[in-house]
C-alpha cells in the first residue's frame, strides 16, 4: 500500500474514531448491565413477583384482565398487553391517556393472569435498569437522540473498517499478537490496541451494525405502518369511526387458529401504532430461539372479531426483530451473556487506549513543532 493511501486511511480511522469514542464509551458502559438485565431486575427487586397460588389455578378470561387493568388507571386506555417470557402468569400492560400516546409517555405495570392483581414494574417506568436502557437507546432525547447514536454507530463501523485496512501493512513487521514489551509505553499500548481490536473485530461489527438498525427502529416501524400495515387495512380507509369494540375474550383462540403452531407475544389495541383504528393486532411468534423474535401480526376486526389479514413480515422488520437479541447477546443463555460482557469490556479497553494514543501523539507533535 502506498504511503499516501496509508495516510488517508489513517486520517479516516483517527477522526471517525475520535468523533464517536465518547458516545461509544457511554454505550459500552450502559450496555454492560443490559446484557444481564433479567438477572439484575431480580437482584434489584424490579422483576415481577406474583403471589403464591396452586399450580393448577386457572387464568382469568382475557376481557376480565383488560377490565382489571382499566380499574388500575381509570382515566387511561390499554395500548398493549403482553406475556412475560419467564412466567406465563405475568402479563405486562401498557396504558396511556390515549391509544396513540407515544411510548415514553405511557405507564407500564403487571397483572397476575390468575387473579387480575396488579404489581409494579419499576424497571419499565424509571428504575435503574430503565435509566441504563434510555441512555443506551436515545439518551433521553427521543428520535433525535436515536438518530445521533445511529450516526455514531456508522462512524464506529467506518473506524473498524479503516482499522482493518491499516492493520495489514502495520503487521508486516510483526508477528500476530506480538506486543513489543521492550519498546516505550506508548508503543506497547499501540500493539495492545491493535491486538484487541482485531480479536474483537467480528463482534464489534455485529454490535455496531445491529446498534445502528435498532437506533432506526422508529423509522422502520413508521415505514411498516405506511406500507405493510396500510395495505392490510386499506378496506377500512373510509370506514366510519369504531363505535363498539368487541370483548377481547376470544382473541388468543382466534389468532392461534389463524397462525397455527405459533403463540401470542403481545396484543396491540385499536388506535395504537402497531394496529389500526379498527383492529386488534395479535402479534404471534414461534417457539424456537430464532423464530421467537420474529413477529407475525394477525389483524382482527375490533367490532366483529373476524380475521381480516395475517401479515407478511417485510425484510426490514425481520432485521429489526433480530437486531436486539444479537446486539445484547440475548439468545444463547448464560455462556453467550458472559462472552458478550467480556467482549464489551475489551471494547472499552480499545476505546480508552485509542484516546490515550491520540493524546500522546498530539502531545508529541506539539513537542516536535518548536
Amino acid at each position: 500500500m502506498k504511503p499516501s493511501t496509508i495516510r488517508r486511511w489513517s486520517f479516516v480511522h483517527t477522526w471517525a474514531s475520535l468523533v464517536c469514542t465518547l458516545f461509544l464509551l457511554m454505550l459500552a458502559i450502559t450496555g454492560l448491565p443490559l446484557i444481564f438485565h433479567h438477572e439484575l431486575k431480580h437482584l434489584l427487586g424490579e422483576a415481577p413477583r406474583l403471589r403464591e397460588m396452586p399450580a393448577d389455578t386457572p387464568r382469568l378470561d382475557l376481557q376480565r384482565l383488560v377490565e382489571a387493568a382499566e380499574l388500575q388507571r381509570p382515566d387511561e386506555v390499554v395500548q398493549y398487553l403482553g406475556w412475560d417470557d419467564e412466567d406465563a402468569n405475568a402479563l405486562t400492560v401498557i396504558m396511556a391517556a390515549s391509544a396513540g400516546t407515544e411510548p415514553n409517555a405511557s405507564h407500564t405495570f403487571g397483572l397476575d393472569a390468575r387473579s387480575g392483581e396488579a404489581f409494579g414494574m419499576p424497571s419499565a417506568n424509571g428504575g435503574l435498569m430503565m435509566f441504563f436502557l434510555r441512555m443506551h437507546v436515545d439518551m433521553y432525547a427521543g428520535l433525535p437522540g436515536k438518530l445521533l447514536l445511529a450516526f455514531m454507530g456508522l462512524l464506529f463501523v467506518l473506524a473498524i473498517v479503516s482499522g482493518v485496512v491499516l492493520y495489514a501493512p502495520f503487521m508486516r513487521r510483526l508477528q500476530f499478537a506480538e506486543v513489543r514489551r521492550h519498546k516505550p509505553h506508548r508503543t506497547r499500548w499501540l500493539d495492545l490496541h491493535n491486538l484487541i481490536g482485531i480479536v474483537t473485530l467480528s463482534w464489534a461489527l455485529v454490535v455496531g451494525i445491529t446498534g445502528v438498525v435498532s437506533a432506526c427502529a422508529d423509522l422502520l416501524i413508521s415505514a411498516w405502518r405506511n406500507e405493510s400495515l396500510a395495505a392490510l387495512v386499506e378496506p377500512y380507509r373510509d370506514a366510519p369511526p369504531l363505535q363498539h369494540r368487541a370483548p377481547a375474550s376470544d382473541l388468543l383462540r382466534i389468532a392461534e387458529t389463524a397462525a397455527p403452531g405459533m403463540q401470542a407475544d403481545f396484543i396491540a389495541f385499536p388506535g395504537t401504532r402497531f394496529s389500526s383504528e379498527h383492529h386488534y393486532s395479535v402479534f404471534m411468534k414461534g417457539s424456537s430461539h430464532l423464530t421467537s423474535h420474529l413477529w407475525t401480526p394477525v389483524l382482527i376486526d375490533a367490532a366483529t372479531l373476524e380475521v381480516t389479514a395475517v401479515g407478511e413480515r417485510p425484510w426490514y422488520m425481520d432485521m429489526l426483530s433480530m437486531s436486539q437479541p444479537l446486539h445484547f447477546g440475548d439468545y444463547g443463555g448464560r455462556p453467550m451473556q458472559i462472552l458478550w460482557a467480556a467482549l464489551d469490556l475489551l471494547t472499552i479497553v480499545v476505546l480508552g487506549s485509542g484516546l490515550y494514543l491520540w493524546w500522546k501523539r498530539r502531545g508529541k507533535g506539539r513537542e516536535v513543532k518548536p
